[in-house]
């Protein structure tokens, strides 16, 4: 968990926001005000098929409000839902976020024994999971989503339109 952690920080490293806003095609899922003005992300349940293409803002908010939501329901009160989250509109603000959420379910690690790791804890969908399982499924997130960060970051500074 720690590695693909430190992995994906490093990704998001100096990461602007123009890049977290850049939308790579049109009508992609990114992060946007709502009727009401508060921040939000567009999301669906269950995911379409094929998944939409992503900007790196969503991706960002993505893994930070997982890290939140997986601690909430497996450590925590068991209350909060997706929707009430306050969403980060800037790049900073969202890897404050993610860092956050980090070192949440890391204090939380740090708290378990090895035999405290094959007890069940809640989903934030009401399955219940080993413990260890919470913590390979948010190395396993960094990973994938961390892999989509920075091609897309890439893509971001190659595009045509780059001046």
């Amino acid at each position: 968990m720690d590695e693909t952690y430190s992995r994906l920080r490093r990704r998001v490293d100096g990461l602007t926001d123009d890049e977290f806003f850049w939308e790579p095609v049109a009508g992609c899922w990114t992060i946007y005000r709502d009727d009401t003005g508060r921040w939000t992300y567009h999301y669906a349940i269950p995911d379409p098929d094929p998944a939409p293409v992503t900007s790196i803002g969503w991706q960002l908010i993505h893994l930070a409000t997982c890290k939140v939501m997986y601690r909430e329901w497996a450590y925590g009160p068991a209350r909060l839902t997706f929707p009430e989250i306050e969403i980060p509109h800037t790049a900073a603000g969202a890897i404050a976020m993610l860092d956050d959420g980090q070192r949440g379910l890391r204090d939380e690690l740090a708290k378990l024994s090895d035999d405290d790791m094959d007890e069940p804890v809640k989903t934030n969908w009401g399955e219940m999971w080993p413990a260890w399982r919470i913590f390979w499924a948010m190395g396993d997130h960094d990973a994938f989503h961390g892999g989509g960060i920075g091609y897309l970051r890439d893509l971001y500074h190659w595009r045509a339109d780059r001046t």
